[in-house]
């Protein structure tokens, strides 16, 4: 599950480094955190570019087969916690849409992204906890299911 979080949270240390280092503060850090696009507070150009550059990194199918593929050959194995870290990509690609942080999936080939759906169009909420409640209900009644059996 950390490796799922990491790419929204990693591109906010160059932000958090600012505020604890810095002239920054944590109202930036949390507006910058929550905020949609073209909404973000200011933040200094180099640290900008630094989260920008973060963000790319860890939302790249590129990068992350890079490193799949050097772990991999260390291990001698998958190692499946990186399987959190591409269900991340994958979800991001098809739930952020071109006006809306789009995922920039072959960087650093190129920082265009995928123009899906955002997850925030109101619609899409709805039918994604649908989703996840018919899903857990599924779950429960599975478990439930195999403790009384």
């Amino acid at each position: 599950m950390l490796l799922a979080a990491l790419p929204d949270v990693f591109h906010l240390l160059p932000i958090i480094g600012w505020w604890l280092l810095g002239d920054g503060s944590f109202a930036v850090v949390r507006a910058y955190a929550i905020a949609v696009p073209g909404q973000e507070p200011f933040i200094p150009p180099l640290i900008a570019l630094w989260s920008h550059h973060l963000h790319c990194v860890l939302h790249s199918a590129v990068v992350a087969g890079a490193v799949t593929l050097l772990v991999g050959a260390i291990r001698q194995a998958l190692w499946v916690p990186l399987l959190g870290w591409w269900l991340h990509i994958v979800i991001d690609v098809f739930t952020h849409s071109a006006d809306y942080y789009p995922s920039p999936v072959l960087y650093p080939i190129t920082q265009r992204g995928f123009d899906g759906i955002a997850w925030n169009t109101p619609w899409f909420v709805v039918l994604n906890y649908v989703l996840l409640c018919a899903v857990g209900g599924w779950l429960w009644r599975l478990r439930r299911g195999a403790r009384s059996g």
